[in-house]
C-alpha cells in the first residue's frame, strides 16, 4: 500500500513539475513580450506624429525633431549607451536565471532561511522588474520636474536655448501595466512553485 502512495505521489509530482515549467515558460515569454512595448510617451504639439518620444526599458527614443531641437540630457538617462546596454545584459540574466530554475535542485541557505534555489532565482527576477518599471516612473517624474514639466497629462516644456514653448501630452502606455504585472505572474509563480514542485514523501 505505501508502495502505491508513493508511485502515485511521484506521478502527481511529475506532472505538476511540468504543469509548472508550462506556466514558468509562459511568464518568461510574457516578460520578454513587455519589455518590447513602450512604457511612457509624449506627444508634442508643434511635430507631427502622436509618439514623439517613447520610453522603453533601455531609455527613451526620440523623434529626428526632438534630438535636433531638445536638448538630449533633459530626457536620456546618464551615459544611455552604457544604460542601454545594462538593461539588454538585465534582460538576459533574467532570461538565464528563469531557464536554470526549471532544472537546479539545490537550495539557498542564509541563516535561518531556508528555501529552493529556484523559487529564489524566480522571486528575484519578478521583483527585480517590478522594481525596474517603479524605478523608471520615478526617475522620470524627476527629469520631468527638473526639466519643469509634467510627466504624466498637459504640460508645457520651455527649451531653455530658445525659449520656446511647446505642448505636450504625455501618458503610460500599455506596456508599463503589462511589464508591471508580468513581474506580478513571476513573483506568484515563484511563492506557488512549492505547491506544484515537491518531492513525495516515502
Amino acid at each position: 500500500m505505501a508502495q502505491t502512495d508513493v508511485l502515485q505521489g511521484t506521478v502527481r509530482g511529475g506532472a505538476g513539475v511540468w504543469i509548472f515549467r508550462v506556466l514558468l515558460v509562459a511568464g518568461a515569454a510574457f516578460m520578454v513580450y513587455s519589455w518590447f512595448q513602450p512604457w511612457w510617451s509624449t506627444d508634442i504639439a508643434v511635430i507631427k506624429g502622436d509618439a514623439d518620444m517613447v520610453l522603453r526599458p533601455w531609455g527613451v527614443e526620440a523623434a529626428p525633431q526632438v534630438r535636433t531641437n531638445i536638448d538630449q540630457s533633459a530626457f536620456q538617462m546618464p551615459f544611455p549607451q552604457v544604460f542601454a546596454g545594462f538593461m539588454w545584459v538585465y534582460l538576459a540574466v533574467c532570461m538565464l536565471a528563469l531557464a536554470a530554475s526549471l532544472f537546479v535542485t539545490r537550495r539557498f541557505r542564509l541563516g535561518p532561511i531556508n528555501l529552493p534555489l529556484a523559487m529564489v532565482l524566480i522571486l528575484l527576477v519578478g521583483l527585480s522588474y517590478m522594481l525596474a518599471v517603479g524605478l523608471a516612473l520615478g526617475i522620470g517624474q524627476l527629469k520631468a520636474a527638473a526639466s519643469g514639466v509634467a510627466f504624466l497629462g498637459k504640460g508645457v516644456y520651455t527649451d531653455p536655448g530658445s525659449d520656446a514653448k511647446l505642448k505636450m501630452v504625455s501618458d503610460l502606455q500599455i506596456g508599463y501595466w503589462l511589464s508591471l504585472g508580468a513581474g506580478g505572474v513571476l513573483t506568484v509563480l515563484a511563492l506557488v512553485r512549492g505547491l506544484l514542485v515537491r518531492t513525495p514523501k516515502v
